[in-house]
């Protein structure tokens, strides 16, 4: 027997740190803010969606694209929202979650010993997907700032641009960080992709996330549009995480391109799902803002509860997610932190040093989730408590 089968460049990817903290939630029964998944369900619409398609049969394998009706959904929420415009035959696909849309053009467009710049902190897919693709990591850091904003250094990223670039992928709003790219930074991305002739993958997932600042997509930015992967879900926006409903916008040849891998992995997914997503981005505009104003109270409840507790709380300007510095409450290394922070006192969150290449700069740094019921975060927070009262 051998020894160990798994191919090299996987082995570095042991369980996800989502996985190991939920696990470790339901052991001893803490609060978990550490995976981001809500606790309530979607719009009623959606759900009734849903269970009318499982009702009317809708159950086999769905076209391989993705539904008509969804892919024209994703081409009207994109004008109407974005001002972009795809034509739904051809420059959108439907995937298994945005999880499975970035593998899929991780493996699509890049060749082994290609670069992808990417920011870390990242989700941890990210660094797999590369890794499944034989291409290389250029880590361009994102460090609290003075004001408690993430941010980069600019020579730093214009440095990552190299001749083996071939990708940016680029997260925005940002996971696990909350930061909101804002204009300036994002015009540099994009020149710098037209520049070394880059293609951009976009995670968009937390699109309408976004408490302070604006969400912009770099593929209406000049020179950007044929040359990006525009990426998104209905899981967050839609509180359907479970669904793993995602799609990718772009040009015709780069979606032809993800199709062609996409196809070998889920093939297709979530027939009766799609029908009830198609319905949900068809919901009013006040859908969407209730939604994100309800999540800022949530963010503001949570982050006052952390302060209060103990902890320097970093900005969040978007997604479900706020990091803290566990410095002040005498921590100084996160995975420690937060598998001691059960028995502690009864709460788990995630060490987010696991998605830095420079380990360093996230040792200090835990992410908590807000996408819970008011009570769910109050419970945490008086729990929290405890920390600095002991």
């Amino acid at each position: 027997m051998l020894m160990d089968p798994l191919v090299a460049r996987m082995r570095p990817f042991g369980t996800t740190i989502f996985a190991e903290m939920s696990a470790l939630a339901t052991r001893t029964g803490s609060v978990n803010l550490g995976q981001g998944f809500p606790d309530t369900d979607g719009p009623p619409e959606m759900l009734e969606a849903a269970v009318r398609a499982i009702r009317d049969g809708r159950n086999q394998y769905p076209p391989g694209p993705g539904i008509p009706e969804l892919r024209a959904a994703i081409a009207t929420h994109q004008r109407e929202f974005w001002n972009l415009d795809y034509d739904p035959d051809g420059e959108v696909l439907v995937t298994a979650g945005a999880t499975e849309a970035i593998a899929a053009a991780v493996l699509a467009l890049c060749e082994p010993d290609d670069e992808v710049v990417c920011f870390e902190p990242y989700y941890d897919s990210y660094a797999a997907s590369i890794a499944l693709a034989g291409a290389v990591r250029r880590p361009v850091t994102l460090r609290p700032g003075p004001a408690g904003d993430y941010e980069f250094d600019p020579d730093e990223l214009r440095a990552a641009f190299g001749p083996r670039t071939r990708m940016v992928l680029l997260n925005s709003p940002h996971n696990p960080t909350g930061k909101v790219f804002t204009a300036d930074e994002l015009t540099l991305i994009a020149s710098l992709c037209v520049e070394h002739d880059v293609v951009a993958v976009t995670d968009e997932v937390y699109e309408h996330l976004v408490f302070d600042g604006a969400h912009i997509p770099v593929a209406g930015l000049p020179g950007m549009r044929d040359r990006t992967v525009q990426i998104s879900s209905a899981g967050k926006t839609f509180s359907c995480t479970g669904w793993k409903v995602g799609w990718a916008c772009g040009p015709a040849p780069l979606i032809s391109a993800v199709t062609r891998v996409k196809q070998f992995l889920t093939y297709v997914n979530a027939g009766p799902q799609q029908p009830a997503v198609a319905v949900a981005l068809g919901l009013p505009r006040s859908y969407y803002e209730g939604f994100r104003d309800s999540l800022r109270g949530k963010r503001d409840r949570l982050c006052a509860g952390l302060a209060d507790a103990g902890f320097e709380v970093l900005h969040s300007a978007g997604t479900y997610f706020v990091t803290a510095d566990i410095t002040p409450l005498g921590g100084t290394d996160g995975v420690e932190f937060c598998r001691s922070l059960p028995e502690r006192c009864g709460v788990v969150a995630v060490p987010t040093q696991v998605f830095y290449d420079s380990v360093d700069a996230g040792r200090h740094l835990i992410r908590f989730a807000f996408c819970k019921r008011d009570e769910v975060l109050d419970e945490a927070v008086a729990r929290l408590r405890k920390l600095s009262a002991g």
